[in-house]
């Protein structure tokens, strides 16, 4: 069983936020994102109740700061780490993310040989918040897509997720492989000791590029693009009504002539 955790490198919140030169969010320090604790620790709750054959894999896919992330999560318990780094992926938008990271998944069941594999991954970034990763990334794969999870467990071959949509409990199952998105009320993610941090220097930790991948630059060329604003007309002077006994009827007036009635 190889459990695929996405992790991602997100702007401390503790620390004021940056517009760079190239007009995005400036990521020069950064954290491992506290959304991505929970699908982490349900990661590792299901590899410890499935067998000792079970590794948990925390891939990540950023700039070279974003390794941060993965060491994290190493120390917090997964197995190993892999990190995409391509100058290709600067300021991916939902569609290319989703396109390399269906590809280095694919890229690490090959690879790894498991029979089985399930990836988990938070409900949102708190840098994105667009929750719309999971969905695409399912699709891309070919597998199920249970969101939403606040709970999840494994029985035998089946995935079983509980989530809430609206007012009402839901409970959905779905065959592995899948692709699962876990709330920040699934459980309560652990803590790593000095012990533990010690153990995941020793834990592998991969880069991947695209073309590694099989993937080019155009194939993740992000669907949104930047561009310059038009500048907003200068605002003139309105139209001022004096109330002579008529005043009621020349705002309906004026309302009709610009077409809002």
């Amino acid at each position: 069983m190889h459990i695929i955790t996405l992790v991602k490198w997100v702007p401390d919140a503790q620390l004021e936020r940056r517009i760079g030169a190239d007009r995005r969010l400036e990521r020069s320090e950064g954290i491992l994102g506290e959304l991505d604790e929970y699908p982490l620790e349900a990661a590792l709750q299901i590899a410890e109740n499935y067998d000792d054959a079970a590794r948990v894999t925390a891939l990540t896919m950023g700039p070279a700061g974003a390794s941060a992330a993965v060491k994290k999560a190493l120390q917090i318990g997964a197995d190993d780490g892999v990190h995409l780094c391509d100058e290709a992926l600067a300021g991916a938008d939902i569609y290319a993310t989703s396109t390399a990271l269906a590809a280095a998944v694919n890229h690490l069941r090959v690879s790894g040989g498991a029979q089985q594999f399930v990836v988990l991954t938070g409900m949102a970034s708190e840098d994105g918040e667009s929750s719309a990763v999971p969905a695409q990334l399912a699709a891309r794969l070919g597998v199920p897509a249970l969101t939403q999870a606040r709970g999840v467990v494994l029985n035998g071959e089946q995935l079983q997720v509980e989530r809430v949509s609206g007012d009402r409990v839901q409970k959905v199952a779905a065959p592995l492989p899948a692709v699962v998105s876990v709330t920040d009320q699934a459980n309560e993610p652990r803590y790593p000791n000095f012990r533990d941090m010690m153990k995941a220097k020793k834990k592998p930790v991969s880069a991947l590029s695209l073309a590694e991948l099989g993937l080019t630059a155009h194939g993740v060329e992000s669907k949104v693009s930047l561009v310059e604003a038009e500048p907003r007309p200068e605002r003139t002077a309105g139209e001022l009504i004096h109330d002579d006994g008529t005043a009621g009827k020349q705002i309906a007036d004026f309302l009709d002539k610009e077409g809002l009635l």
